[in-house]
């Protein structure tokens, strides 16, 4: 009889238990799958990129913040890249700030005429990148998100060679915008 008892109750458990699973997938308890790049609730259906604006010397800047934004979207989402006569919604940016520190030194000592002589040469630099963006309901003008201050930093070698130090300082660049990019991405989709 203990035997039987103990497999009813048991049975009653198992029961309760797959009730509480069932009611909370049924009846919503704020989780909800969805597909992969779709986000969740009424989202927009098409966001223009219009070419980022910039207030630095570094020229092509802009082009490439765009081109990398643009294919994060492309890349993760299924909202349509259109003009800004046709998109719901409008991202826009602006590179406001562009700068460069020294990171590291290499050191050279020698001596000319009795005298010492100390160099101190760069060998790695930081390069830091501010942006203006803002995500606008293009259909009633309102600011769906704005961040006037986001920031990126990437550090990139330096050498004697000028040409291979701009193309290291580009590399950093495309490693800002990407990093940007999925962040900036990453926030509008959350959105929705």
């Amino acid at each position: 009889m203990n035997e039987t008892k103990k497999q009813n109750l048991q049975g009653v458990h198992q029961r309760i238990i797959l009730i509480f699973i069932v009611s909370c997938l049924g009846f919503g308890c704020g989780y909800h799958f969805r597909p992969a790049g779709r986000p969740i609730g009424i989202g927009p259906d098409s966001i223009a990129i219009p070419l980022f604006s910039s207030t630095s010397s570094f020229m092509g800047i802009e082009g490439e913040f765009t081109r990398i934004v643009r294919e994060e979207f492309i890349r993760h989402s299924r909202v349509r890249i259109e003009s800004k006569d046709k998109a719901q919604t409008l991202l826009s940016g602006r590179i406001y700030s562009i700068a460069t520190e020294p990171l590291a030194y290499t050191i050279t000592q020698q001596t000319i005429d009795g005298y010492l002589s100390t160099d101190e040469v760069t060998s790695s630099r930081t390069l830091k990148v501010r942006l203006d963006i803002k995500f606008i309901d293009t259909g009633t003008g309102r600011t769906i998100w704005h961040d006037s201050n986001l920031t990126g930093e990437a550090t990139y070698s330096v050498s004697a060679d000028p040409l291979q130090n701009r193309y290291n300082q580009r590399q950093a660049v495309i490693s800002i915008a990407r990093d940007l990019a999925t962040r900036v991405y990453s926030r509008i989709m959350e959105r929705f």
